[in-house]
């Protein structure tokens, strides 16, 4: 008896675990989706919502940490059931960096609030709605624990770096073809890595969904299109 009494608290405290990593997901999610609405205001209040918002999932995260070590200590768990502590420990520390970087992007918005010319975000915000798709794909894969899904999160990366390196190009031509826009432009630019770096953390979750399902992560190489490093404006006419 007790050993069946044991394996239902078992049960019991890995299902708290997903609650507890699925309600971290839900906020990062939502946190994105403000920290985009809050740009394309450009929006000081909503901005606001979002670095109030930051707390809750920072408490979430601690409260993984604490269920992780008590199972780890006290259930000794094996095979698939270790692999699925290990992995919630590893997606609540990048679910916690996305909501730090969503807090980012809301401080940049509040920036831009106070220019008195608004820069253009219609493409920045298009790549950021990319990677709020990518969160809620992640999520889905993880409630469900469906690697094929985590794996298609994956392959998104490569089009998030696609996008932020030609908005890195169209900028850097809009700042030399508007000088009054610099200031903002340097912000968006700011914010848009803070985007793309929120999409290499939904990333790094769908390959450890992908461990915990299969127990192993892919083996193949992520397809990296961030190529902005390299990136020159073009020279203007006449110059």
């Amino acid at each position: 008896m007790s050993g069946g009494h044991t394996l239902a608290a078992f049960d019991t405290e890995l299902a708290a675990l997903r609650t507890a990593i699925d309600r971290m997901g839900e906020l990062v999610e939502r946190q994105v989706g403000l920290a985009l609405d809050s740009l394309a205001g450009p929006d000081a209040d909503i901005a606001g919502e979002v670095l109030k918002g930051d707390a809750e999932i920072d408490r979430l995260e601690m409260e993984v940490e604490a269920m992780t070590v008590r199972l780890l200590a006290l259930r000794q768990p094996m095979a698939k059931d270790l692999r699925e502590i290990v992995a919630a420990l590893k997606i609540a520390s990048n679910l916690e960096r996305m909501g730090d970087f969503a807090g980012s992007v809301a401080k940049r918005a509040v920036t831009l609030a106070t220019l008195p010319v608004a820069p253009p975000v219609a493409s920045l915000v298009r790549m950021g709605r990319m990677v709020q798709a990518m969160i809620g794909d992640m999520r889905r894969a993880y409630t469900e624990q469906d690697a094929d899904l985590a794996a298609s999160v994956r392959d998104c990366d490569g089009e998030v770096d696609a996008a932020y390196t030609a908005l890195f190009r169209e900028f850097l031509t809009y700042m030399m073809e508007t000088p009054a826009q610099i200031t903002g432009c340097t912000h968006l630019l700011f914010a848009a890595k803070s985007i793309e770096r929120i999409g290499d953390h939904a990333t790094n979750v769908a390959e450890n969904i992908s461990f915990l399902v299969k127990g192993r992560l892919p083996s193949d190489e992520r397809r990296k299109e961030d190529l902005s490093s390299y990136a020159v404006a073009p020279p203007r006419e006449g110059a």
